[in-house]
Order: structure tokens, then C-alpha cells, then sequence
């Protein structure tokens, strides 16, 4: 029998976000018998934990709660947790002595973009390095083209959309550089969705037989989703006559902020915000239609589930948005602007037969995120690298 691979895999947290998710569905669709899986959390928290498999080794560096305000009592835990895992990037020989027990990896892995100094400070030197790109990092301020090129010192590097992958391409040198980056699907599990979107809810906020159609969004609540933009164009569509319902569901640090928001907007009555919800997929399928209104993202996987519910999608030109509405095909890609946003929405207000369109679209599609084809594409990945 062949030697199993032992990887090491790094991620901040398994709170609710699609990159967590993510991870969490490859590791349930890979073969224990093959690999030998170290998962080391920076913070033990989150929803997606207990869904990790048992045979899976979880280590961590801090237990508890994230912390996403800046009370005064909170100030010295986060700034002792930042120093703590400061310290082993520091001396990463400590990490590895002490947490990881000087286990030997043939393979590291950067779950998420934000862990390559981690995985580049490794202080082994002979294990193959892969990160696994699941944002649109050239929006992000920190990452500069400075910052972005020390990617290129892994081995692989995983990206989820043509625009990244064009972007990163621009980055490289050489040929060896752009061939270290490889497009993949992330893998969605269809079954789970359409399983997790039957159960029954009873707090959705709105009447189904009233017949106002209903948007819905789901996300963190970070100024990134552009929930203030949306909330303005609610307000302007609702000001024109143009009947509907708007339901924000998912927390985050900016959420008082947007309920703020909508309060002063005086929009009670029209648009809700739930909070965060562990299964979000049943208001989904009670809802007419999806609308995306973020400044960025890197793989949106609330689209491709919402894909997999057939319904109709109005979404901002963001990273991986093109690749998952093949071009429009399933769905209106509009400018990422205010005025964007207020065009997709009005439109199907205004043309609900274009919305049963996209549904036959979606319908007769064969989406290209299959979970087993994407699992296999990473497992290919990992065995070749």
C-alpha cells in the first residue's frame, strides 16, 4: 500500500465563510486512507468545527470566541492573542516542536490567503508549499504587487476565477511562475444544499401571499458586501413605485452600522435584517431572487448555492462572477456601482420573464463546481506537486 501523504493545512478560524466551508467539504470527500491530515486553526472557533472528520488531527493555537468590536475589556485579550501568534511566526520552530508535536509534512497548505507568511516561514524547508487563493486579493489595499509576488515562492498557487488567474499571470516572470498557478473549482456540495434548503423556518419576515416579491442576500456584514449600497437602492426603487421586499441575512463587524442605516432610510417595513443564520438556504429558496451587491469577493460560493436552488441572480462584476454565470448566460452581471445594482434590480421587477429565463438557463446547465470533480481536481493537485 502507498505511503500516505501527511499535509499540513492552516486557516485563521472555521467561522461561517465560504473559504471555512470550503475547506471543510474537500476534507469531507477525501480518502483518510490516502493522506494524513494536520488542520492547525489559529483561533479553535467557529460552526464549521464540528463538521471536520474525526479522523482529520485538529490543532490550535487560542480557544474561544472571535472578538470583532473594540470594547475596552477586549483590548487586552485581542492584543495578547495577536502577540501570542505573532510569537510563532516569529520562531516558527516553536510552533512546530511544541504544537505540531515535529511532525514532518510532505505537503503545507494555505487554506486562505491571509496564512502565506505562515506557511513560507515554515522551518521545513523540503515539504511542498501550496496556498489556496479564495479572495480577490489584488482589491485589497495590504496586498500590493510587492506583497502579492511572494506568493510566487509556493510551489502551487490556487486560485478561483480567469481574473485571478489573468491578474496573477501579469505578476509572473517567467513560465515556471505562471504555471505555479492553477484554476480550480471550489467544491459545493449539491446534495447538502438542496437537503439543508427543505427545513422548515418560521420567522421569514415577509408574507409569501401577499405576492411582493422578495430579494434576497446573504453575508458577512463587512462594508466589502456593499449592503449600504444596496439599502440605498431599495430605498430608490421603493421611492419609484416599484413594490418588493429586501432580507439581509449573516452578522459581521458593520452590522449595526447598516441597521442604522436602514432605520434612517426609514425602511422598516420593506427590508429586514435576520442576523446570521447556520442554515441560510431555506429563506433562499423561499425568496424570488438573489442579489449580490459586493465592492469585491474572490469566489462568491453563496452564488454557486444559489445556483443550485434555481433562482434568478442580479450580481455586481466581481472576481469569479463571470466563470460562475458563464459570461451572463445564468444570470445579469451588472457594473459595480450603486447605479449597477439599482439597473439588475429594477429589471426584474420590471421583467420577471427574463427572471423565468435564467431559471430554464440554470436548469438545463450542467454547473461546472460538481463537488467530486473538484475534489478530484485538488486531489490530483496535492498528489502531483
Amino acid at each position: 500500500m502507498p505511503k500516505k501523504k501527511k499535509i499540513l493545512i492552516r486557516i485563521g478560524s472555521l467561522r461561517h465563510g465560504g473559504a471555512e466551508k470550503v475547506l471543510v467539504t474537500f476534507l469531507k470527500n477525501i480518502s483518510p486512507d490516502k493522506y494524513d491530515v494536520d488542520l492547525l486553526i489559529n483561533l479553535y472557533s467557529g460552526i464549521y468545527i464540528k463538521e471536520v472528520p474525526s479522523w482529520v488531527n485538529v490543532y490550535y493555537l487560542i480557544k474561544g470566541e472571535m472578538i470583532t468590536t473594540n470594547k475596552p475589556h477586549e483590548i487586552p485579550v485581542k492584543a495578547y492573542r495577536v502577540l501570542y501568534q505573532k510569537m510563532f511566526l516569529w520562531f516558527p520552530s516553536l510552533l512546530y516542536r511544541f504544537v505540531l508535536k515535529n511532525k514532518k509534512y510532505d505537503v503545507e497548505l494555505a487554506a486562505i490567503h491571509g496564512m502565506y507568511k505562515e506557511i513560507l516561514s515554515s522551518p521545513q524547508k523540503d515539504s511542498k508549499k501550496i496556498i489556496w487563493v479564495q479572495n480577490d486579493i489584488f482589491n485589497l489595499k495590504e496586498y500590493t504587487n510587492d506583497v502579492i509576488r511572494q506568493f510566487f515562492k509556493f510551489d502551487k498557487i490556487l486560485v478561483i476565477s480567469n481574473k485571478l488567474q489573468e491578474n496573477m499571470h501579469k505578476l509572473a516572470r517567467n513560465d515556471k511562475e505562471k504555471q505555479s498557478v492553477i484554476k480550480i473549482f471550489n467544491p459545493i456540495d449539491k446534495n447538502d444544499t438542496l437537503q439543508k434548503a427543505n427545513a422548515p423556518i418560521d420567522d421569514y419576515p415577509f408574507a409569501e401571499e401577499d405576492g411582493i416579491p422578495t430579494f434576497v442576500t446573504v453575508g458577512t456584514v463587512y462594508p466589502q458586501k456593499g449592503y449600504d449600497r444596496l439599502l440605498h437602492v431599495h430605498k430608490k426603487l421603493i421611492d419609484e413605485g416599484l413594490k418588493h421586499n429586501l432580507l439581509i441575512i449573516g452578522d459581521g463587524y458593520d452590522f449595526v452600522n447598516i441597521q442604522d442605516l436602514l432605520n434612517k432610510l426609514e425602511l422598516q417595513k420593506t427590508a429586514k435584517m435576520l442576523g446570521f443564520k447556520s442554515n441560510p438556504y431555506p429563506y433562499l429558496k423561499k425568496a424570488d431572487y438573489y442579489v449580490m451587491s459586493s465592492r469585491h469577493e474572490g469566489f462568491p460560493t453563496i452564488i454557486a448555492e444559489a445556483l443550485i436552488l434555481n433562482k434568478p441572480i442580479s450580481a455586481t462584476d466581481i472576481s469569479g462572477i463571470k466563470d460562475l454565470l458563464q459570461d451572463g448566460k445564468l444570470g445579469t452581471i451588472t457594473p459595480n456601482s450603486e447605479e449597477g445594482i439599482y439597473e439588475g434590480m429594477k429589471k426584474f421587477l420590471l421583467h420577471p420573464e427574463i427572471a423565468e429565463q435564467y431559471k430554464k438557463e440554470i436548469d438545463q446547465t450542467e454547473l461546472p463546481f460538481v463537488l467530486e470533480r473538484s475534489v478530484q481536481h485538488l486531489q490530483e493537485i496535492i498528489d502531483n506537486v
